[in-house]
């Protein structure tokens, strides 16, 4: 069976589910769908399945209300698909158009098919900020909502993590897990939430560089599972450390969560940097917020950091010690919002 058989074979399978007879046919004029980011405690770099898009390692992440995505979605008339983009209408040679419009090949209708577009991110694209992530799961929900499908989160998940792995942990607030599943057709890796809320906790962004990203998560992810051998070592510790993680916000444990992530991330940045060509999403500021981090941390003030495939960093603390992260980090003149995921 070919790659394209397999993943039209997956798209049929979550279909079936659907509570619209003809899943193709849109039941309104328009379809709406919002997510979230999320920002990953462990993370999720290599596939194990490019075709369907099934990682190697299972995840873990935490989402940040009021930063994602939101999506309406529309048949139109034009010949082909318009996508926008915070307000700004795309070239179909755009690679976000581009990447968009071969998603939505799966539903549609006949070849006449095209749909209107218009997303936008309050965070910026392709910068490291999870906003694949939010934007193919707020896409995902606008067709579940165009079509009347009426899926699960589960299916919803499923669907999402066909456009970009991360993206199945956007259907959900809080916590949620993404499996890496062990079945071929990849109905077994999906993301469900964990039922942990913990008010205390505290997430600060620190937003080193907001520009896109020379080299992009997908390609970055395969040049290092194709060229470094330390990557090797990853699958298990990753394995290892999201039970950690999971293990340590059921039981609200902050200074197991926080040293695990950071570990975790800069794990996985060192097998970039090892891959070959290297790829080095770090700037200078990164290395010092960095150091900014752990110089706290020898202060007493417990802060941590984790860090997707870019320069900016993500700051794991209490709410009772951001008085004292925000004026350390103001002095060093380093941007940085906080956000309260459990709000």
């Amino acid at each position: 069976m070919t790659d394209k058989q397999r993943q039209q074979d997956f798209i049929q399978q979550i279909l079936t589910q659907s509570a619209n007879s003809s899943p193709l046919q849109a039941q309104k004029t328009r379809g709406h769908g919002q997510a979230p980011v999320n920002i990953a405690l462990s993370k999720y770099w290599g596939k194990r399945d490019k075709a369907l898009n099934l990682p190697i390692n299972g995840s873990v992440s935490i989402s940040l209300p009021g930063l994602g995505t939101e999506t309406t979605l529309s048949i139109t008339e034009n010949d082909r698909d318009i996508i926008r983009l915070n307000g700004t209408t795309l070239e179909p040679e755009a690679t976000f158009a581009k990447r968009l419009s071969q998603f939505l090949n799966w539903f549609r209708a006949d070849q006449t098919t095209a749909f209107s577009v218009d997303t936008s991110n309050s965070v910026p694209t392709a910068a490291g900020l999870a906003s694949s992530a939010s934007g193919y799961a707020a896409l995902v929900l606008a067709l579940n909502d165009l079509f009347d499908w009426q899926l699960p989160k589960e299916s919803l998940s499923l669907l999402a993590r066909f456009g970009s792995g991360s993206a199945s942990r956007s259907l959900f607030d809080g916590f949620a897990v993404w499996h890496k599943g062990h079945q071929n057709d990849g109905m077994d890796s999906f993301a469900e939430p964990l039922a942990t809320l913990w008010p205390e906790l505290t997430i600060g962004l620190v937003k080193v560089d907001t520009r896109e990203k020379p080299v992009g998560s997908t390609v970055g992810m395969q040049q290092t599972v194709d060229t470094c051998d330390l990557y090797k070592a990853w699958p298990e510790q990753a394995e290892r450390e999201l039970k950690t993680i999971v293990d340590a916000i059921q039981k609200k444990d902050f200074t197991l969560v926080g040293k695990t992530a950071e570990h975790n991330a800069l794990s996985m940045h060192a097998t970039m940097i090892a891959t070959w060509p290297p790829i080095v999403y770090w700037q200078p500021e990164s290395v010092a917020a960095m150091r900014m981090v752990w110089a706290l941390r020898e202060q007493g003030i417990e802060v941590y950091f984790t860090m997707d495939a870019g320069p900016n960093l993500k700051l794991l603390l209490q709410e009772k010690d951001q008085t004292a992260v925000k004026k350390a980090f103001g002095e060093r003149d380093i941007q940085i919002d906080f956000i309260q995921p459990f709000e």
